[in-house]
């Protein structure tokens, strides 16, 4: 059916015009599905033209009647209205669309006090049902009513407020401004526990009709209108008398649920349930409510699901760490994660419970005391923080404060654990140890990859190392003697491990280092040299000449000393370097050469042994060949005899005679004769082995020992001198300074390689006073001697 309208009224005709306009206006409101005719609509739009544009008003006795007679009335019934008496305005005035405004105005009042009553018969979902189909009816014939008050809308509305008239706006907004004030301000609470309701079923796992929440929500953001500009809209409705009701239920139900799910239930089982209802909210915003209240309602939820059981959490914390269960830790951070100051309680138990397992794993393996095996230590360490690190990544997302926690609980372990009771240098000299075994050549050398992965994890508990200065030490003594014995694994891997420290702690920590490879280098070009030389240079006695290569090395650089004894070297071996010797004295004229006879090493043939299908070769060290030359002229030799011919002193005589007995090279007599005057030694010519080379420089643990007392002696003169140096750059800088700030600023400088005790800095300053470096002055200063 179609809709037809009155014949038009005469554009003077005040109340002809509203009548015929209001028939329009209502049935648009109230039956627009029955259509309207387009002469019908257009006459509706020519009306409000002409009105608006007439020369003079005519009323009936200067009052416009009542309501004008309606068709088809599908809207509930309204009361009839007075109209205000207007005055008729001279015609250049051009006020005559206020009667039409106001007479709109009216229009809407009534019928949205109609549409009240009947929603007093609607409750709960039946309510939301009737407010949504009447909002949809009501808005959508707004944009039309609003097309055919245009003429209105662009001339007398928008004159009016551009003179800051209030309470005046286009008709769509009027539309809008009339369903809150008439009719949302009365249902809007019964509206909102309605959809309350309807969100509490779908919480307790009932299937809702979301479509109509999502209604709602778009009904109250639309009535958002800002009254200083009604081009532009707010959330304040929506805010105001949707979430701040929705917030206040929300956080009701969760207080309510929470607490009798904690009751019943173990935390782990909480924590599952409150990851999973803050999932729900979070999509419940995306399927049905604004964003604006996602931030609001993830801090209600927060604060009443974690914030509120926060307590019990963190005491479960301790329980999950010690059975290491690591989803539920993980489940944990995240929950305590999204809270203020929600994970530094966990941060400091994690710190404790990683210190203390490390403790824990450093005493099982520190029954062998002094003889602990340096990669049992290093593995125990590293198990500790293997096992962590992965729990700080996977658990705790590798947040960079928990890291923190770790570093700290590590370098607390590594540093102060049983096995450094008897010094803080043992975890550097352990881990010095176990590095120099892993590049030393043997016969479980690892492949090239799984020696650079190790080398990593030694890099892991370097990281931790308070005295890096005693590893430095033990590295460079013990990469020494790989160099010059030739007993290196890979020289890749020395390369990498050298650049890791360099990488770890700069250039000056790995300078000697790095200049101990170069002395090698130039020692192998220098060998070849030599030998082209005496090939030329000897002729034909170059051929009965001792096999021999020599490593010239810089002092400054290379941590050796000359030899502790005195020493007589077999003729053979004079022979040989005083040839070398005046070959390199040629070439380097000025130059002192001091003989490391400590560290060489040679190999001799044994051609003494019976019943042997081929000649033993003993691997010995320079001392001990010395001692075996001597059997090629005496079948039995004293003690005396060695120590005179030698000139070696005790501590090295007796260890190196030793190994012979002990490997049965050499047989004492008498048979259990100690290293010593009265013991006369003979070769076996019986001996055996299942080796055709046989090592017999071996280092004897007394020797080892006294190595180690000497690099610590070498520590603590290194220590005084780097604090000196620190103290006096800082003085030559800042000239003027207060004691304790001095003391403050050497630790700053120096903690890189070792952290100084502040004793041993006052003693140092001390020195400097006594040496002229340094004066006292007045008021606990320092000053600087130029």
């Amino acid at each position: 059916m179609v809709i037809h309208m009155p014949p038009a009224p005469n554009k003077d005709d005040l109340e002809a015009t509203w009548a015929f306009l209001e028939s329009g206006v209502d049935k648009i409101m109230t039956n627009l599905k029955d259509g309207v005719d387009m002469p019908s609509y257009m006459g509706i739009y020519t009306a409000v033209h002409n009105f608006c544009t007439s020369q003079k008003a005519v009323a009936s006795g200067g009052i416009i009647g009542g309501n004008a007679h309606r068709g088809g009335k599908s809207a509930p019934p309204r009361k009839k209205r007075k109209l205000s008496e207007h005055r008729l305005t001279p015609p250049a005035a051009h006020l005559l669309g206020e009667d039409l405004y106001k007479n709109l105005k009216d229009y809407l009042k009534s019928h949205l006090e109609g549409l009240y009553q009947h929603s007093q018969g609607h409750v709960d979902e039946a309510l939301l049902t009737y407010y949504i189909r009447e909002w949809d009816r009501y808005t959508t014939a707004a944009k039309y009513i609003n097309h055919l008050f245009r003429y209105l809308n662009r001339h007398w509305v928008k004159r009016e407020v551009d003179e800051g008239k209030k309470d005046v706006y286009d008709v769509y907004t009027l539309h809008l401004v009339s369903w809150r004030m008439v009719f949302f301000d009365k249902v809007n609470k019964n509206v909102m526990d309605a959809v309350l309701k309807m969100v509490k079923k779908q919480r307790d796992g009932e299937t809702i009709e979301q479509s109509q929440i999502k209604s709602i929500v778009d009904s109250f953001v639309s009535l958002g209108l800002d009254e200083t500009d009604t081009t532009k809209s707010t959330l304040d409705v929506y805010r105001f008398h949707f979430e701040k009701p929705f917030l206040e239920a929300t956080k009701k139900y969760y207080e309510d649920e929470s607490k009798q799910f904690v009751a019943q239930n173990p935390v782990v089982e909480y924590m599952k349930k409150a990851e999973s209802r803050l999932q729900e909210e979070k999509d419940r915003v995306g399927l049905y409510l604004h964003q604006d209240i996602m931030n609001s309602l993830m801090k209600t939820c927060l604060q009443t699901l974690v914030t509120g059981h926060s307590a019990l959490l963190r005491d479960e914390f301790q329980v999950l760490l010690d059975t290491d269960r690591q989803d539920d830790l993980a489940r944990m951070y995240k929950l305590l994660s999204r809270i203020v100051d929600g994970l530094e309680p966990l941060r400091t138990k994690f710190e404790a419970h990683v210190r203390k397992s490390g403790l824990a794993a450093v005493e099982k393996v520190a029954v062998d005391g002094d003889n602990m095996e340096p990669k049992t230590y290093v593995d125990a360490l590293l198990e500790v923080h293997t096992q962590y690190q992965q729990l700080v990544d996977n658990a705790f997302n590798g947040e960079s404060e928990f890291v923190r926690s770790l570093d700290n609980a590590c370098k607390e372990f590594v540093n102060r654990n049983k096995v450094c009771v008897t010094g803080s240098t043992r975890s550097p000299e352990l881990l010095a140890k176990y590095t120099d075994q892993l590049l030393k050549k043997s016969g479980k050398s690892a492949e090239e990859a799984d020696l650079e992965a190790s080398l990593i994890q030694i890099m892991t508990v370097f990281k931790y190392i308070e005295d890096k200065d005693v590893f430095q030490k033990f590295y460079s003594r013990m990469l020494a003697k790989r160099l010059v014995h030739s007993s290196s694994a890979s020289e890749d891997a020395e390369t990498s491990m050298i650049g890791k420290l360099k990488e770890a702690c700069g250039y000056e920590y790995t300078n000697k280092l790095q200049r101990m490879f170069q002395d090698i280098q130039i020692s192998a070009d220098l060998n070849r040299t030599f030998s082209d030389w005496a090939e030329k240079a000897l002729a034909e006695d170059y051929k009965k000449i001792v096999d021999s290569t020599y490593h010239v090395l810089g002092t400054g650089f290379w941590p050796l000393s000359a030899p502790n004894t005195n020493f007589i070297p077999p003729s053979e071996i004079v022979k040989t370097y005083e040839r070398f010797q005046s070959f390199y004295f040629d070439k380097h004229n000025g130059r002192k050469l001091t003989w490391l006879w400590q560290l060489c090493k040679g190999e001799i043939k044994a051609n003494y042994i019976k019943n042997a299908k081929f000649p033993y070769t003993f691997m010995v060290s320079t001392y001990q060949m010395a001692i075996l030359l001597l059997f090629n002229d005496a079948e039995t030799v004293s003690y005396d005899d060695i120590q005179r011919a030698t000139a070696l002193s005790p501590e090295y005589l007796d260890p190196s005679l030793g190994v012979f007995v002990k490997a049965k090279v050499l047989l004492p007599s008498p048979e259990n004769g100690k290293p010593e005057s009265g013991t006369s030694y003979t070769p076996n010519v019986n001996f055996k082995s299942k080796k055709m080379k046989v090592n017999l420089n071996i280092s004897v643990k007394s020797e080892a020992k006294q190595e180690v007392e000497d690099t610590h002696k070498n520590i603590e003169g290194d220590r005084k001198l780097l604090m000196q140096s620190a103290i006096v750059r800082i003085m030559k800088s800042r000239k003027k300074l207060k004691h304790v700030v001095l003391v403050q600023e050497t630790i700053a400088q120096i903690k890189q390689r070792f952290t100084p005790k502040i004793p041993d800095i006052k003693k140092a300053i001390d020195q400097l006073i006594e040496n002229d470096y340094l004066e006292r002055l007045d008021d606990d200063e320092l000053g600087y001697l130029a």
